[in-house]
């Protein structure tokens, strides 16, 4: 079996070099851009789904960061269809999926001081999509691994820790590895020098480079909660990343566009409401620790500053189910909804407390347009819990099928089911 291994490593080896089209050089890649654009088409929803979704509340932000991660990804040096979203998670990061799809969180665009820092921030992204850096990772792992996976990768569940709830996802635990590698020191650096060439070329000052990773350093030398479970994950900072970008900014030459007072501007709105987001973490956090009532008014805390965001009535009634006053909680998830449907959050949850109150038919709508946006363990549970106590025994069947294939609560949960169903043996102890 060594010998074996060692035999479809070389061959693997000799199959797998390709063109890198930033650099030009010769790098070790199984995948080729079918691989990247399914990827990246597959997965870029489902993970912006399950990272907290996207930001609604304020779509002029959602439009400047477009506009300007386009006019940087004109100048890359692969065409690729490049999408740019901002998701509504106050965790600082960014991250790139195969094939140009971008994400950054409105946790850190409220931490960068002009357009010529997210033009960096952005730039980098690009480079690491048009360097097909996540499908060199991969190809060194399946290398790893001695085996090649193929278009359409089959992979178990994956739990998704976050500040909501524990969701046993389905499906998206390929996008979930690729956001979450830590790319090597060669794509940093990479990723740094091509970045400022883009805005470079795109017409910002490459120096906002500097000032970003300084930032950058500051912030995880001092450790400042959140930074570390983001964008610091996968991206670690240094003073060598500092130094290579002071160097490549002499080597372009400073100067160029800032955009302070614009970016400002356009952050405006979302620095105003950093209070009810703080306010909103911090009843998620008092959640977890099983402090409903502390939960409960934050809640009301953020609602007071801004009434418009989703975000906070979900809280809102999160806290109430935890206090078993589920006709409340309803309430406040529908209010979420008519914020924000696009989430599938609000639509778990109050499918999850109509369940509770024994309202069928509309705990089904709730559960299968979780589903559409997220296929989740949560959502295939419940929706058999509902199918069960309507009487339809297959259709529940087939949703504790799906649940069961995660391990997790929901799993464990969904496979007793199955048992107390006679669909399955007990588990061997």
């Amino acid at each position: 079996m060594q010998r074996l291994a060692s035999i479809t490593a070389v061959l693997l080896l000799l199959a797998g070099c390709a063109t890198n089209p930033v650099t030009g050089e010769r790098e070790f890649n199984l995948y080729g851009e079918n691989w990247e654009r399914q990827v990246g088409e597959q997965q870029y929803a489902p993970m912006r789904q399950a990272q907290g979704g996207d930001l609604v509340i304020d779509r002029s932000v959602v439009d400047y960061v477009q506009s300007v991660g386009q006019r940087v990804a004109q100048h890359a040096d692969r065409e690729l269809p490049y999408e740019f979203q901002v998701i509504n998670s106050s965790v600082p990061n960014a991250w790139a999926l195969p094939a140009g799809k971008i994400a950054v969180n409105r946790g850190l665009l409220t931490e960068l001081g002009s357009e010529a820092e997210l033009a960096a921030v952005l730039g980098h992204e690009v480079v690491h999509a048009a360097a097909s850096h996540s499908a060199q990772s991969a190809s060194r792992a399946a290398l790893a691994q001695g085996a090649v996976i193929l278009g359409s990768v089959a992979v178990g569940a994956a739990t998704e820790d976050d500040q909501y709830t524990q969701v046993a996802l389905l499906g998206g635990m390929l996008g979930a590895q690729l956001i979450q590698q830590r790319y090597s020191r060669d794509a940093e650096r990479e990723s740094d020098y091509y970045g400022m060439h883009y805005m470079k070329r795109a017409g910002y000052d490459p120096a906002a480079a500097v000032d970003l990773q300084e930032t950058f350093v500051r912030l995880s030398e001092n450790r400042q909660q959140g930074w570390l479970n983001g964008l610091f994950a996968s991206h670690p900072p240094s003073p060598e990343r500092v130094e290579n970008n002071r160097e490549t900014a002499d080597e372009l030459g400073r100067g160029g566009r800032i955009g302070r007072e614009e970016y400002q501007e356009q952050m405006a709105y979302l620095q105003r409401l950093q209070p009810a987001y703080e306010a909103h973490d911090q009843g998620r956090k008092a959640l977890q620790e099983g402090n409903a009532d502390e939960a409960l008014r934050k809640a009301e805390e953020a609602i007071s500053i801004e009434d418009g965001e989703a975000l906070f009535y979900a809280l809102r009634g999160d806290a109430l189910a935890t206090r078993k006053d589920f006709g409340a909680a309803e309430r406040a998830f529908t209010e979420a909804l008519q914020r924000d449907s696009t989430w599938f959050y609000h639509h778990l949850r109050r499918g999850m407390v109509r369940e509770e109150r024994s309202r069928w038919s509309g705990a089904r709508a709730d559960l299968q347009a979780s589903l559409e946006l997220l296929q989740t363990a949560d959502g295939h549970l419940h929706l058999g819990n509902v199918e069960r106590a309507s009487g339809n025994r297959q259709q529940a069947i087939e949703h504790y099928k799906t649940a069961a294939q995660s391990d997790t609560p929901a799993g464990q949960k969904a496979r007793q089911h199955l048992v107390d169903m006679g669909v399955a043996e007990p588990a061997q102890q």
